[in-house]
């Protein structure tokens, strides 16, 4: 394929007249539960850039919601897929096993967080990651409860949408859900800062208020696991207060419950470290059960569940599995995509994306008292909107500026409990250029609203 050229181009309205065909095709093929956020049909993407059927290029700052971390089609991916493919597509991991499976579990027990012995599991999307997590860290401790937070987000089978905390798009009208699910409240600094101050900044505290919903509404004794986000995806781009995950994992271990980070966002190498528990504390967070997914696979569906081995071997024999689980040809692009990771610097590169980014909005947000907070790490960054003078949500101007930016070319993503954050998720492939001149077509957007 000829290399695609990295340059916002729009020859038509957006969108153009064969995504507009196409969009009637998909009205009365597809499913009407199945939302789109921009409905642009793509024919090629890679870089920066995601080029539609009309021969427009956008600018990319979703990167398929976080999953082309490496950007798309990269060249390592491609090459190992190829060759994977023409050897064999399938045989079944649980029935007649290959090597590629074994090579990504070890390559994932050697670059998830802790020192300790660890095995892995593959399975295809993170729900199915989270799910399988809560199977395992039920069948070790022989405890049944399980604890998330607010604003949580962790899938749509009806053991994740339980685990979920937004009931409008994920939850509303199909329940009943799993039991056994309880929630305690998040570290939100900016939201909590507006009630406490002293809540928004010191972790331990916002951690002993959590710990206390735990102890008094569960019980230690009953609790088997406590799930969460190192830093939470669709709720917003909860970054924690500093002290609070920390806080959170000592507990687990002194009151026997396993502590799961849900990183299937927030993995390989988006928040400038290969995992966000590693920002966490002098040392990073240790957690026992990590799942993962997006972009472990270069856009291939593959999700795995790594940790401590005594857990994670608790579970009986043939107890965990399934039939695609760790597809031989997303095993090989899931290693094409950490040798990227680690041979291209995209660590280092995502760090310098965090600067960039911050640079560009904190400049705005002195400038315009909409900009309620920016927060995030990496090329994971947000910025919460609010109604000017207040604190109010602004979801109404939220979902203009992401419809106005479609407009201009430029893919963007919201999120948050209250509709009102913009997430930005550029592919770590992006170059400066790009990067600058998508955020600078949001300032202008956001300054003509």
């Amino acid at each position: 394929m000829a290399s695609l050229e990295q340059s916002r181009q729009l020859v038509t309205e957006i969108p153009g007249p064969l995504s507009l065909e196409l969009n009637k095709r998909r009205a009365s093929a597809v499913s009407h539960g199945v939302g789109i956020s921009l409905p642009v049909f793509v024919a090629r993407a890679g870089g920066g850039i995601v080029e539609d059927v009309d021969g427009n290029r956008l600018i990319d700052l979703g990167s398929g919601i976080a999953v082309t971390t490496i950007g798309n089609s990269a060249p390592r991916v491609v090459d190992a897929v190829r060759e994977q493919v023409a050897e064999f597509t399938h045989t079944c991991f649980m029935v007649t096993p290959y090597e590629s499976y074994i090579a990504v579990a070890e390559e994932l027990n050697r670059i998830t967080p802790g020192s300790g012995e660890k095995r892995s599991v593959l399975f295809n999307p993170g729900a199915e990651a989270v799910e399988n997590s809560i199977k395992i860290a039920r069948s070790y401790p022989r405890k049944p409860a399980v604890a998330a937070f607010d604003h949580a987000y962790h899938g749509r089978t009806n053991m994740t949408m339980a685990l979920t905390a937004k009931s409008m798009p994920y939850k509303s009208g199909f329940g009943p859900f799993a039991p056994e699910i309880y929630r305690a409240p998040m570290s939100y600094p900016y939201r909590d800062g507006l009630l406490d101050k002293e809540l928004a900044t010191d972790g331990e505290l916002a951690a002993a208020r959590a710990i206390g919903v735990l102890e008094k509404q569960i019980g230690a004794a009953n609790l088997a696991a406590v799930i969460i986000e190192p830093i939470q995806g669709e709720g917003g781009f909860i970054v924690p207060a500093e002290g609070f995950l920390p806080a959170l994992v000592d507990w687990c271990h002194k009151n026997d419950v396993v502590f799961i980070a849900d990183e299937v966002q927030s993995g390989f190498a988006r928040t400038g470290a290969m995992f966000a528990c590693e920002h966490e504390g002098p040392n990073g967070l240790e957690p026992d059960l990590i799942c993962t997914a997006k972009g472990i696979a270069g856009g291939l569906p593959l999700s795995a569940v790594t940790g401590r081995a005594e857990i994670m071997d608790a579970p009986h024999v043939s107890g965990l599995g399934g039939t695609f689980g760790g597809n031989p040809v997303a095993c090989a692009a899931a290693l094409a995509s950490i040798e990227t990771i680690e041979s291209d610097g995209l660590i280092e590169r995502a760090q310098h994306i965090e600067r960039l980014i911050f640079d560009v909005l904190l400049r705005m947000q002195a400038g315009d008292d909409r900009i309620g907070d920016v927060r995030g790490r990496g090329a994971m960054i947000a910025v919460e909107l609010v109604k000017s003078g207040t604190s109010d949500p602004d979801a109404e101007l939220t979902n203009k500026l992401v419809t106005a930016a479609g407009a201009a070319g430029i893919i963007v993503l919201t999120c948050g409990m209250f509709g009102n954050v913009i997430r930005l998720l550029p592919p770590l492939t992006i170059s400066d250029e790009l990067l600058i001149e998508g955020l600078e077509v949001l300032r202008l957007l956001l300054a003509d609203l």
